[in-house]
């Protein structure tokens, strides 16, 4: 568990499905750093929260229960924001714009679209900045 029930605190932040991928793997040191953004609260999309279901079901070969385990403690700490024809549509214009995987672009546009300033991730280039929403990989020294 991140906190407490009732701590939730959500700031500008948006988690990208490693964020989560790294809260919940074996690697203490990413674990650690994951868990205290995840902790201070933000925003995840569906979109991150069915990435890393199938990540955790495929790669890992966990059962259901031990998602749903993992999921519930993220979604005490971040609101999670829906995928809509909108999200979609600009993700296809920051796809095109930026030349991005479209599924990185889905969760910039989610991000963009959250009012969000920062986006957590290792996939994404440490320090782009897209329409103000700033990109770190909080996974490297500094």
């Amino acid at each position: 568990m991140l906190c407490g029930p009732g701590m939730k605190t959500v700031t500008n932040a948006f988690f990208d499905t490693n964020v989560v991928a790294y809260f919940a793997s074996e690697d203490d040191t990413n674990a650690d750093i994951a868990a205290r953004l995840l902790r201070t609260g933000g925003v995840v999309s569906v979109q991150v929260l069915n990435e890393f279901a199938s990540l955790a079901v495929r790669k890992r070969r966990w059962p259901i229960s031990q998602v749903r385990q993992v999921l519930e403690a993220v979604r005490e700490t971040c609101r999670v924001v829906p995928l809509t024809p909108d999200t979609h549509d600009l993700g296809l214009t920051v796809a095109e714009r930026y030349r991005l995987n479209i599924y990185d672009a889905f969760v910039i546009a989610a991000a963009l679209m959250s009012d969000c300033t920062v986006l957590y991730s290792e996939d994404l280039h440490d320090g782009l900045i897209i329409d103000g929403l700033a990109i770190r990989n909080p996974f490297v020294a500094r």
